[in-house]
């Protein structure tokens, strides 16, 4: 991978390890970016994954708009409920890259029904709680095992060639965003009913039962036998899907090293991967996850007071609030479906992409700051959800490319963990900035994401002009 010494917004060239001989070697399948030969098997697993990821989201939305009452009828005061709720983002910053280098050791599969059933777990507590220990506890293993997208993600980059993977990433943010339309609509139909909260809890529960069989059911063997035909050609070491998926990784490692992986064991590997991704994500790609911080905070800052500031602006009451948020996740939706047209128009070029989505943001957060009637504040709100969704796309999709194929789980895994980072954040300055004006949060944020386009601006001028994305060299 050919990032230069002052920074990494790139697409990998030669990666680390590999020998001149296997640099001179024509590359096929997904290296190539052309059709592999899982181009023609993927479709059913992709379309399994989808719904994985629409159910996930489906029945977390359900949930997570009525946590905040459930806090208020636990008794807990609004520092306990303010400390209780920052509790789940604390804990995914910590578990979020260790998750992802654990799936990329033991296997996608496995790690992604762990994760599920034990998220199940979290909220059966959650919809059993009577006071805040069981609160907390739910929140704990919630905040620990729910990485099922991120895991998800990172399945499909295995699967995909590098030019089609942003579309694919692209088109499960897109089945999630269509969960979380219709779980705050289930979820607030089921609330008002006795022991509504319990129900909903109970229900998602159930929601992630039925996701972790679906996971159980997938087409593993397809997926394992492109794995290793892949594997086996190009002479690298994919993370595994499955259980199936050790022998591929001996075999793409030679018969000289099959022994020494064998004796290092899947810890030391592990350990192994985090120590070689250290030199990868701090001294390479700090602008990368830069980014990503401040745009993740800029957009938290603005859903952060969104139901308060509309009902002081503007007299709205929440059941209007309600729907413009299902209409905001419904544009959402749009850009996955309209992201491959734009790829293409950008030449899959996804860092000027993001950038120039990033800039959007920027003005559609200062417009809403600014807008004096609520007509002129919904607008941008509609067309934020349009920008953030080809934002999260192009930054996921940098992030795989300049990490290369070997730790696609774990660079997955850092980027949760970034975003973690400003859901500890984003409460905290939402707070102080609501103490000078309800449009101080979104202020706030237009101006991180000013700092975001800032930075990317400053990396621009070491790219080629051929639209690849990757560095010029010095």
């Amino acid at each position: 991978m050919e990032l230069g010494a002052s920074g990494s917004w790139a697409r990998p060239r030669d990666r680390p390890g590999n020998t001149a001989a296997e640099r001179q070697e024509p590359r096929t399948g997904a290296e190539a970016g052309g059709p592999g030969p899982g181009a023609s098997r993927a479709p059913l697993f992709l379309r399994c994954l989808y719904l994985v990821g629409f159910l996930d989201l489906f029945g977390v939305s359900m949930v997570v708009p009525l946590l905040s009452l459930h806090v208020k009828s636990l008794g807990a005061s609004p520092t306990v409920a303010g400390i209780a709720g920052s509790s789940y983002g604390i804990l995914q910053l910590f578990s979020s890259t260790l998750v992802g280098c654990w799936s990329d050791v033991i296997g996608r599969r496995l790690s992604l029904l762990v994760c599920i059933l034990c998220s199940a777990l979290g909220y059966l507590i959650l919809g059993a709680s009577t006071n805040m220990f069981l609160f907390v506890l739910a929140r704990v293993s919630v905040g620990i095992f729910k990485h099922t997208l991120s895991i998800s993600r990172a399945m499909l980059s295995d699967l995909v060639p590098e030019k089609e993977r942003p579309l694919v990433i692209g088109q499960l943010n897109t089945a999630s965003s269509v969960g979380f339309i219709l779980g705050p609509v289930v979820g607030g139909y089921l609330s008002e009913l006795d022991g509504g909260f319990c129900l909903t809890c109970f229900i998602c529960f159930s929601v992630f039962i039925l996701n972790a069989g679906l996971v159980w059911l997938f087409p593993w063997s397809e997926v394992s036998v492109h794995s290793t035909e892949s594997s086996l050609r190009l002479g690298e070491n994919h993370a595994p899907l499955g259980k199936t998926d050790c022998a591929v990784q001996e075999a793409s490692l030679g018969p000289g090293s099959v022994e020494g992986e064998k004796a290092r064991g899947p810890w030391a590997e592990g350990v192994a991967a985090l120590r070689g991704l250290k030199s990868l994500v701090f001294s390479e790609m700090w602008d990368v996850f830069l980014v990503r911080l401040l745009m993740a905070v800029a957009v938290m800052l603005y859903y952060s007071n969104f139901v308060l500031a509309l009902e002081e602006r503007f007299g709205v009451r929440p059941k209007v609030t309600g729907y413009l948020i299902s209409y905001s996740s419904a544009v959402g939706v749009l850009a996955g479906l309209v992201l491959g047209p734009v790829l293409r128009l950008y030449r899959h070029n996804s860092p000027r992409l993001l950038l120039h989505s990033s800039a959007l943001t920027f003005l559609l957060l200062l417009l809403y700051s600014t807008a004096p009637t609520l007509g002129a504040a919904v607008v941008p709100s509609m067309l934020l959800s349009f920008s953030t969704a080809l934002g999260r796309t192009c930054i996921t999709d940098l992030q795989l490319a300049a990490g290369g194929a070997q730790a696609r789980g774990t660079l997955i895994g850092v980027g949760q963990s970034v975003t973690a980072v400003g859901r500890v954040m984003a409460p905290l300055l939402s707070g102080v900035a609501q103490e000078f004006s309800p449009c101080g949060p979104p202020s706030l944020g237009a101006a991180l994401a000013l700092v975001a386009v800032l930075i990317m601006l400053l990396n621009k001028p070491r790219y080629d002009g051929d639209g690849s994305g990757r560095l010029k060299r010095e």
